[in-house]
């Protein structure tokens, strides 16, 4: 026969938040590398709270709701605290009861700042590379090196000449007219008012706009990244990112770096060498000699570096579609920073825990 619809519900529940979720369900590995990581952290985030006054929301918390935000690639904290009402998946990740309230979007993104004043993201990101590396799923010796254009969250009229008050001639201050025809505009002469800190720059063969630099160190085993950093975009951003970079895992012993041809030059050549690093990027033969000799390129070593560089275009694929870094949300290089830095430590987790399951 057919059943009736009803829409009166139950005054009780006697099946938890635990029960409702599946065993086999893909977040619940992740959790236990989150706590892992975050139970590292505990004594940091001590010292980034009064000993005295009310309770705030616990940073477990903050981060596991951030992680959710950029696994689900949730615009706005507005829509994270909306999913967080009543989507009993994510107050299980996040560690909130059925009856716990959610916090006001306006304090949780109060509380969020007070974890972008400390280095959490660079903490978080270093305990879970911890575990991949605890778990022998990364390479000490082979490397791949990249960096790629985020757009900052300015349009083109923010870029004014320096100087130029905001309401000069225009008929609308608040969404000015703006002809740039016949102008020539530059970081040297021009600033975005919205971001200050955002460049001029531009991928040969793309349009033009306010951006920053993301770089990333992968390593050649299984593509994890190893560090992360986000720069001001100028044409020598990749390169000294990149030297940064190699410094925390350059050691005695030698290591190789691949790349794409842009590191291709004297300089940056130079100094790898002098740091014991072998680089097999590739040649760059426009207009000049490449500076990798013949010995590198018959190298077996080369081909293979130069096959395994190419994942590093997944990490920037995944952070930018799924992370939502294809545009930042944040304004400067401290907060576009925490959150690149900590969207590569969410990808790691990703990674790690797909690893782990196929073997």
């Amino acid at each position: 026969m057919r059943g009736s619809e009803r829409e009166q519900g139950s005054m009780f529940s006697y099946v938890s938040v635990e029960e409702r979720i599946p065993a086999d369900h893909p977040l619940r590995p992740m959790r236990g590398m989150v706590d892992g990581a975050l139970k590292k952290l505990s004594r940091r985030f001590s010292g980034l709270y009064a000993a005295t006054g009310r309770p705030s929301i616990p940073p477990e918390r903050l981060l596991r709701a951030l992680l959710l935000q950029v696994l689900y690639s949730i615009r706005s904290e507005r829509m994270l605290m909306e999913q967080l009402e009543y989507n009993l998946l994510f107050r299980w990740f996040v560690g909130l009861g059925i009856d716990d309230p959610v916090w006001v979007p306006t304090v949780f993104t109060k509380n969020r700042d007070r974890l972008l004043e400390g280095d959490v993201a660079e903490a978080f990101f270093e305990a879970v590379l911890a575990q991949g590396r605890g778990q022998g799923l990364l390479s000490s010796e082979h490397f791949s090196v990249d960096g790629t254009l985020i757009e900052a969250w300015a349009s083109h009229k923010s870029f004014q000449r320096r100087g130029r008050s905001r309401d000069d001639g225009d008929d609308d201050p608040g969404n000015p007219t703006v002809n740039f025809r016949g102008e020539r505009r530059s970081n040297a002469t021009h600033v975005s008012t919205t971001d200050s800190e955002a460049r001029l720059s531009r991928k040969k063969g793309q349009t033009s706009h306010l951006a920053y630099m993301g770089h990333l160190l992968t390593e050649n085993r299984n593509g994890l990244i190893i560090s992360a950093l986000l720069s001001e975009a100028d044409g020598y951003a990749e390169r000294l990112a990149a030297l940064e970079m190699i410094d925390g895992v350059a050691s005695k012993r030698r290591i190789t770096l691949g790349a794409d041809k842009g590191f291709d030059t004297e300089d940056f050549v130079a100094e790898c060498r002098r740091r014991n690093v072998t680089l097999h990027v590739a040649q760059n033969t426009t207009n000049r000699a490449s500076r990798i000799d013949g010995r590198t390129l018959r190298h077996e070593g080369y081909a293979i570096s130069q096959r395994k560089r190419k994942r590093i275009e997944e990490c920037f694929g995944w952070m930018k579609t799924i992370g939502l870094m294809r545009k930042t949300r944040h304004k400067g290089t401290h907060r576009v920073g925490w959150m690149f830095v900590f969207t590569a430590a969410v990808y790691n987790l990703v990674r790690i825990r797909n690893l782990v399951e196929v073997t």
